[in-house]
C-alpha cells in the first residue's frame, strides 16, 4: 500500500500527531495534514511548532495544514467576532514558513440556517477577510482550499470564490463526508459548479445522515464517480484521508485499493 501513502495526506490533529502518531509518520512516511484547533494554538509555544517543524522536514514527507474552525466566523455580521476569527487563522499562518505546507485547508463556514437573509452580507465581509489570508498565502507560496461543510449546495462556495481576485493560490477543497450529510443537491451539481477550482479532496464516508467519519467505501458517497471525474483533470488533486484512529486508517487504505481507486484494483 506504500504506493497509495506516497499519493495522500493523512490528517491528523498536531496534539495527535506528537503524541501519538510521529513515530508512524516518520517511519511510513505518511504525509500528515496538520490539525490545528484554539487548544493547541494556546498550549504550544512557537519554538514547539518550528522543533515539530524540523522533525517533519528531516523526515521528507509533504505537509499540508488544516486551520483551526471551532467558533469562527469569517463571514461574521459582527465585525468583533471577524477580527477574532482573523486573529486566530493568523496564527496559523504565520507557521507556514516553517512548515511550507502544501495548502491550508479553510473553512468559509456559510451555513444558511443562521445566515438567514444575510446571504450578501456574509459574501461581502467573507471577501474581505479571505483576500487579506489571499494576499498572506500568495507571498508565502501556499494554496488557500477553502472546504464545504454545511452548504447545501456549491453556490455560498463558487460566489465566494468568483467574488476574490483570481489566482493559482486559492482553491476548493471538496469533502466527501460532509457532501453525503448535508448536500441538498446531487455530485454532479458541485462538479458542475466548482470542478475547475478542485485543487484538494478529503476523503471520508458516511451513511448520510451523521458526519461518522468511516472508511472509504463503507458508508454511501459514490467515490468511484468521483474519480472518474477527477482523472479527466490535468491532474490529480491533494487527496487527504480523514479516519479517525489507526485501525480506520487501515481500512480505508486497504478499500482504496480494493476499489481501485488511484489505479488497479488487487
Amino acid at each position: 500500500m506504500r504506493d497509495v501513502m506516497r499519493k495522500v495526506q493523512v490528517n491528523m490533529p498536531y496534539q495527535m500527531l506528537i503524541d501519538e502518531h510521529l513515530p508512524l509518520v516518520i517511519r511510513e512516511k505518511l504525509n500528515p495534514e496538520i490539525g490545528f484547533n484554539c487548544f493547541v494554538l494556546d498550549r504550544f509555544t512557537t519554538g514547539d511548532f518550528i522543533e515539530t517543524a524540523r522533525i517533519l522536514s528531516g523526515a521528507g514527507v509533504n505537509v499540508t495544514f488544516h486551520a483551526p474552525f471551532f467558533d469562527l466566523r469569517p463571514g461574521a455580521l459582527d465585525r468583533k467576532v471577524r477580527e477574532v476569527t482573523k486573529d486566530r487563522l493568523k496564527q496559523v499562518f504565520d507557521l507556514i514558513p516553517y512548515y511550507k505546507p502544501l495548502s491550508v485547508v479553510c473553512h468559509p463556514s456559510y451555513d444558511e440556517r443562521y445566515y438567514v437573509s444575510n446571504e450578501e452580507a456574509w459574501l461581502e465581509n467573507s471577501r474581505d477577510t479571505w483576500a487579506y489570508f489571499l494576499t498572506l498565502a500568495e507571498e508565502m507560496n501556499t494554496v488557500i482550499a477553502l472546504e464545504n461543510v454545511y452548504e447545501g449546495g456549491p453556490h455560498y462556495i463558487a460566489r465566494l470564490i468568483e467574488a476574490l481576485p483570481a489566482s493559482p493560490n486559492l482553491s476548493f477543497c471538496f469533502d466527501t463526508g460532509h457532501f453525503n450529510v448535508f448536500s441538498e443537491e446531487p455530485l454532479k451539481a458541485w462538479l458542475d459548479r466548482l470542478g475547475s477550482a478542485i485543487r484538494q479532496v478529503h476523503l471520508h464516508d458516511n451513511s448520510g445522515s451523521r458526519d461518522d467519519h468511516l472508511p472509504v467505501g463503507e458508508g454511501t458517497f459514490p467515490f468511484r464517480e468521483l474519480f472518474q471525474y477527477l482523472k479527466t483533470m490535468d491532474s490529480l488533486p491533494l487527496i487527504t484521508l480523514e479516519p479517525h484512529n489507526e485501525a480506520a486508517f487501515r481500512r480505508t487504505m486497504k478499500n482504496i485499493k480494493s476499489m481501485g481507486l488511484f489505479g488497479q484494483s488487487q
